[in-house]
């Protein structure tokens, strides 16, 4: 591979605007057919064999469009109204102001006209109506009182405050929810203006109101900081600039690409935000390896040609395969089983191949262009203490020796360091982001507050209990509802549980319970577990059979199912990186280890998160679950970039090695070469993964915080110290490999032996040594 990559890089330099000049083509090109076949993205969410998904089919099938509500294709709202304090909603001047805003609302032109909202005080009174019982005015000391009026929309059930707090749920004729616009969340939210203005509290929250966000900061931010960041890293103004602009054509090539996926694919809304966030950080990474070994190469070798085809063939190597295990990393969240992470991972695959291509094919020819330009102005502060030069004493080479020294010492420092942080990762919780998570100045939270004070925190994730009787004989129906709610009543977890509701058919029947704890809540997690275990005991006796489905099911449903899979996907992902490296490193030691200091870092990354956010450590955040979605992502991302360090630092070792250096030698020497480089570039992503804490919603904080940890404790821990330090213990021994394996193993030459090999025999006859006859 390195001596194609050789040619190419010589050809590709001398050839600069026949090069350049097609990749301004291509960009060209592909983004125009992007653009013109362009169609908007779209937020869908599926994951197939959820348990809540056998609730929906008996809903869909004895009461027809009650699964509506937890469909996220349906646009949808809930109006949550309060009476001022001291007062309630019944009250002559605040139920006529209700009225008003119901009539705003029934007027609005985004509002379903076949499905117009109730009114809460109505449909309170017509809910006790078939019990005999009054739900407005009736007893509420009776003990059947709560189990018929535990649904009402008005909270009746509150004992210090009642009727103050009011639900009403609104179905807009908008199609789906990528068709909302910012004009239609406006009207959604101002039809509540008369109504606010005589007093009352409206809140608005369902995914009318979720904002998509607006992106671009993170992205701006990364670029800014690595501008400063390769200019210290290469002492010079110019060639800062010239991975800049493959970034430019990476991922405007890429983004047409993923555009042009949009007019026959469902693409989540936030695929561009991941893949431009991505290909903007791989491809400077990668082009700041190739320039930093082009910067040494000028040193040695005969012509600027020679350097520049020296350094694609060498670092362009690495690039390739350090850039292969980001699209494996990426391209297996696909294996998850969510729709949405498969197109997102498979768009990040896309603009990581994209930053490979442009690397090493268009980065020679720039190198080119620029000529003797490239590493001027230079700065003089900077430029004395080279890497690329074998004389030159940098931190990296001090901090390199010193773990020559003392590598038992390194080792156990960092491994007891990473142990301590990953300590609290043993009590992580997943959960999906609710109004509780939201920024406390948005209508969303306030919504989900003000539900909470009324109806309790459950009623925020309500259950709904499905029940299949087309197997249970007619005359025990009966019998076996009423078991089946009083074992549903009788678990701690549930704080009321309304009386079944038959089907037109008689085949079926539905509860709807109230826990007494939030969506989220380990409780209320406990008690769906609890509550479907029960059915085999039902079914066999009657057979029956249920399902339970709502905001609580399901978001108890995707956290177990994608907890499930983090080993399954880890292990492919490793698995498959593993395989690569040993193409790489040729031994076994050095992929094991690599995969095994991921483990750790990530350990890590997770224990600090919770600390900090599940467990509101310094109370700096409001303790929250994690999102389901993290933990995946997060490995997805940080592996890629994980084994892209090791590849970039590692390698540079093994050709120290090759070339005939001993062990530690090489690890010192290699370290000299590529600290910088990788410093650099861990840098560079922890800064834009920490742009994302800006934002003022829990989940982007959280998100951005456990993927700048992740890099961190990956780049500066185990790649720069625990690495480091197994491969100066192991000495030779981290090389090796049993020679039946390195016999079948094809030799990708990543350290550039073969081109050595080249040059040696391409080299005038008279610069050759003679050789001494008799």
């Amino acid at each position: 591979m390195s001596v194609y990559l050789y040619r190419w890089g010589k050809f590709a330099f001398r050839r600069k605007w026949i090069v350049i000049t097609a990749w301004i083509a291509a960009l060209l090109v592909i983004g125009g057919t992007g653009a013109a076949l362009a169609k908007p993205f779209q937020d869908s969410f599926s994951m197939p064999g959820l348990p809540s998904e056998r609730a929906t089919e008996i809903l869909d099938k004895h009461f027809p469009g009650a699964s509506k509500d937890f469909d996220s294709n349906t646009v949808s709202g809930t109006y949550v109204i309060a009476a001022p304090d001291g007062e309630t909603l019944t009250d002559p001047k605040n139920a006529a102001a209700l009225q008003g805003f119901l009539a705003d609302l029934g007027k609005l032109d985004i509002i379903d006209k076949n499905k117009p909202p109730m009114d809460p005080i109505a449909a309170t009174k017509q809910i006790g109506k078939p019990a005999g019982i009054d739900c407005l005015e009736g007893n509420r000391a009776d003990p059947n009182f709560a189990g018929v009026c535990a649904n009402a929309p008005l909270n009746v059930l509150n004992k210090t405050n009642p009727d103050s707090v009011a639900i009403v749920k609104a179905l807009y004729s908008i199609p789906k929810f990528s068709d909302i616009k910012p004009a239609d969340q406006d009207a959604a939210y101002d039809v509540g203006k008369s109504a606010r203005d005589a007093g009352l509290q409206v809140e608005l929250t369902g995914n009318i109101e979720q904002k998509q966000a607006a992106g671009g900061a993170s992205e701006m931010i990364g670029v800014g900081v690595a501008l400063v960041v390769m200019i210290i890293a290469f002492g010079a103004i110019v060639a800062a600039f010239v991975p800049i602009i493959t970034a430019i054509f990476g991922v405007g090539t890429a983004m047409a690409i993923v555009m042009f996926g949009t007019h026959w694919l469902t693409v989540p809304a936030f695929t561009p935000t991941l893949a431009s966030m991505i290909g903007i950080a791989l491809s400077i990474d990668y082009a700041m390896f190739i320039v930093s070994r082009y910067k040494h190469e000028l040193a040695v070798s005969n012509s600027p040609e020679e350097a520049a085809g020296t350094a694609v063939g060498t670092a362009g190597s690495a690039v390739i395969f350090a850039g292969l295990t980001v699209i494996i990393a990426l391209a297996g969240l696909s294996f998850v089983g969510v729709n949405f992470l498969t197109y997102m991972g498979v768009g990040g695959a896309i603009t990581a191949t994209m930053a490979v291509l442009v690397a090493v094919t268009l980065m020679p020819a720039l190198l080119g262009a620029f000529g003797g330009t490239l590493f001027k102005p230079k700065l003089p502060l900077v430029a004395q203490h080279d890497p690329e030069d074998e004389h030159s004493v940098t931190n990296g080479i001090r901090f390199a020796r010193f773990i020559g020294k003392a590598p038992a010492l390194t080792l156990a420092a960092a491994v007891v360091l990473l142990g301590l942080l990953a300590a609290p990762a043993v009590n992580l919780q997943l959960g999906l982001p609710g109004g509780d998570s939201m920024p406390k100045d948005t209508t969303l939270y306030k919504a989900y507050d003000l539900q909470t004070k009324g109806f309790g925190e459950g009623s925020n994730g309500t259950l709904m209990v499905a029940v299949d009787l087309s197997k249970t004989p007619a005359d025990q129906r009966d019998q076996a509802l009423e078991e089946l709610r009083g074992k549903l009543k009788s678990y701690p977890g549930m704080d009321y549980l309304t009386a079944s509701q038959r089907s037109q058919d008689g085949e079926a029947a539905l509860f709807t319970g109230v826990p007494k704890s939030g969506p989220n809540n380990k409780e209320t997690k406990d008690l769906v577990e609890h509550a479907r275990n029960a059915e085999s005991d039902f079914n066999s006796r009657y057979g029956m059979e249920y399902g339970i489905t709502g905001t609580t099911a399901i978001y108890t449903d995707v956290s177990q199912a994608l907890l499930h899979k983090i080993i399954p996907y880890l292990s492919i992902v490793a698995g498959a990186a593993f395989l690569l490296l040993l193409l790489v490193f040729r031994s076994i030691l050095v992929p094991l280890t690599a995969a095994l200091g991921f483990l750790l870092s990530m350990a890590a990354t997770f224990g600090a998160t919770v600390l900090l956010f599940q467990e509101g450590t310094f109370g700096l955040f409001d303790p929250h679950p994690l999102v389901s979605f993290l933990p995946i992502m997060l490995i997805g991302l940080v592996f890629g970039l994980a084994m892209d360090y090791q590849v970039f630092l590692v390698t540079r070792m093994r050709e120290e090695y090759v070339h005939g250096k001993s062990a530690k030698d090489a690890m010192i020497s290699g370290y000299h070469h590529g600290a910088r480089v990788v410093t650099s570039a861990a840098i560079i992503m922890i800064s834009v993964f920490s742009a994302f804490m800006l934002d003022d919603n829990v989940v982007a904080k959280s998100m951005g915080f456990a993927m700048a940890a992740g890099v961190f404790f990956d780049a500066f821990i185990v790649r720069m110290i625990l690495i480091p330090s197994l491969l100066a213990l192991l000495g030779k021994w981290a090389w090796w490999m049993p020679k039946w394996l390195d016999r079948i193993l094809p030799d990708i030459d990543v350290e550039g032996s073969k081109l050595t090999a080249l040059k040696e025999a391409s080299a005038p006859t008279e610069d050759k040594q003679p050789i001494t006859v008799g």
